[in-house]
């Protein structure tokens, strides 16, 4: 079948996962003018924005390999975007972790017959089976949107003649966050461990912690050279000076808050105390709410 023709499968699937999914912030948004932007990161690859994570795209002879898939309703634009690259069926889909504007368009792809890949505890959080073991939200997907392989400690995938690296590192966006290496294109895919020029999110009840996303951060720094390519979860694609501008933020933010703890503030009193005040005008966005998700990574409450 032609790209084209799995584009025109994918919309009708799209309508039909929008009809039986649960009420969402995605299901009540209007996407209708979302425009899916390509950029190439070297060749075949590249990085698909639209709404929500940006993609990362492996395209070559055995097929595209996605990272990510933003929401369910784009998944037809989104295929439409592969297709403009690659005659070759989407075979892959690798979530770098489990919130929805990552994984929205697994239903979708699943059943076009992608492999979805993922991390063990994405999977816990996608699959409404598991969700009684686990303390925090979820996602609950339909069957055809949960992972169908699932890794622990890292991954590695031979495919269009590239090595993509996979790693997950423990309690920093999420429980469950996978890095992307792409070795011979000298690129990374970092997932939401990297906000590009904004304060993260550190979803602290899906088990995230400001610890980890620093961690994370000097691991790609160790792992990457000056030439790399940086792909962020949002923001625009970068290279380690963006990278370790963010690590520098964090480290700062977490001392910060860090000696107001031992100084026995609470949290709504750190919050009042706008640790972040010199730092907004860069970071700008939910201050409040970064600072917050700092204060419980540091002490567990």
């Amino acid at each position: 079948m032609t790209a084209g023709g799995r584009m025109l499968r994918a919309m009708p699937v799209v309508v039909g996962a929008l009809a039986l999914a649960p009420l969402s912030a995605a299901a009540q948004q209007d996407f209708s003018q979302v425009e899916i932007r390509t950029e190439q990161v070297a060749d075949g690859l590249y990085v698909l924005f639209g709404a929500g994570g940006n993609i990362g795209l492996s395209v070559g002879d055995d097929g595209a390999f996605l990272v990510d898939d933003q929401f369910a309703p784009l998944t037809g634009k989104i295929l439409a975007a592969v297709a403009e690259v690659t005659d070759q069926p989407v075979r892959w889909v690798l979530n770098t972790h489990w919130h929805g504007d990552h994984t929205g368009g697994n239903e979708n792809l699943g059943r076009e017959g992608a492999l979805i890949v993922a991390h063990e505890n994405v999977y816990r959080r996608l699959n409404p089976a598991e969700f009684a073991n686990l303390v925090g939200r979820s996602q609950q997907v339909a069957p055809e949107g949960l992972p169908v392989v699932t890794f622990n400690d890292r991954v590695s995938f031979h495919w269009n003649g590239e090595d993509i690296r996979v790693n997950h590192m423990p309690n920093a966006h999420t429980d469950g966050d996978a890095l992307v290496f792409f070795t011979n294109a000298n690129a990374v895919h970092m997932g939401d461990t990297f906000f590009n020029g904004r304060y993260p999110f550190i979803d602290v009840d899906s088990g995230g912690n400001v610890g980890g996303v620093i961690a994370i951060a000097d691991f790609t720094l160790a792992n990457t050279t000056a030439d790399s390519r940086i792909i962020p979860g949002h923001g625009e694609i970068t290279d380690q000076t963006s990278l370790r501008a963010y690590r520098d933020m964090l480290t700062t933010v977490r001392e910060r808050v860090s000696g107001m703890i031992d100084d026995g503030m609470t949290e709504d009193e750190v919050v009042a105390a706008a640790p972040t005040a010199d730092l907004d005008a860069t970071w700008g966005e939910n201050p409040e709410g970064f600072v917050r998700g700092v204060y419980v990574s540091l002490t567990g409450s």
